[in-house]
Formats: C-alpha cells, sequence, structure tokens
C-alpha cells in the first residue's frame, strides 16, 4: 500500500514538473517572438514603405482609427481579437506594424496583396 501512494506521489510530481517546463518554454517562445516583432515593427519606415501603409489605411478605413466592420476595427481593419482590447491609436499602428511584417515582410508587399486580392 505504502509502495502505492510513493509511485503514485512520484508520478504526480513528474508530471507537474512536465508541465511546468512546458509552461515556461511557451512564454519563454511568446516573448522572444513577441520581442522580435516589435523590434521589426519599430524601424524607421522608408517613403515608399509609409507611402504603402497610408494608402492601405485610406482604403481600409479612410484614415479612422474608429471605423468598424464586422470583427474588424480600425485605421487599418484588423481583427478586433488582434488589439487584446486596447483600442488606441498607439496600439493599432504596433499591431498593423507586427502583422503586416510578419505576413508580408513589408508595407510594400501587404499593397501589392491589396491590390491583387483587395484585402490584406
Amino acid at each position: 500500500m505504502m509502495k502505492n501512494i510513493k509511485s503514485t506521489l512520484v508520478k504526480l510530481l513528474a508530471a507537474v514538473a512536465i508541465a511546468f517546463v512546458a509552461v515556461v518554454s511557451v512564454q519563454t517562445f511568446t516573448s522572444n517572438n513577441s520581442a522580435t516583432q516589435t523590434v521589426q515593427a519599430a524601424r524607421k519606415l522608408s517613403k515608399r514603405e509609409k507611402a504603402a501603409k497610408r494608402w492601405i489605411a485610406m482604403r481600409e478605413s479612410s484614415g479612422s482609427y474608429t471605423a468598424r466592420n464586422g470583427a474588424c476595427y480600425g485605421k487599418y481593419q484588423l481583427n478586433i481579437a488582434y488589439l487584446h482590447g486596447d483600442l488606441s491609436p498607439k496600439n493599432q499602428e504596433r499591431t498593423a506594424d507586427n502583422y503586416v511584417y510578419g505576413r508580408y515582410g513589408s508595407w510594400v508587399n501587404a499593397k501589392r496583396f491589396w491590390l491583387a486580392h483587395h484585402w490584406y
């Protein structure tokens, strides 16, 4: 009986340790990935990048930070879930940059995609 209790306790502790390591790994990956995207988005945009970004904003929302269309919101008509409850212009700019650099690599590429598909 005592042997069963010890065995069960060891298995439980092992499971908790594995779960802890998994959580730490996911948090580390998420933090590193977010930091990389934020660094990419923080870079200075060239005139072409600024123009492409402005062009998309005008097509998506006429430049309005409060534009709504179904599940999309703001100047860049991002899925509202991407904004994590922060609808501020600053967060919309940062989130749009992260989205575009992550998906297209640049605002110029995002504009090319928009021209071909009428969305980005």
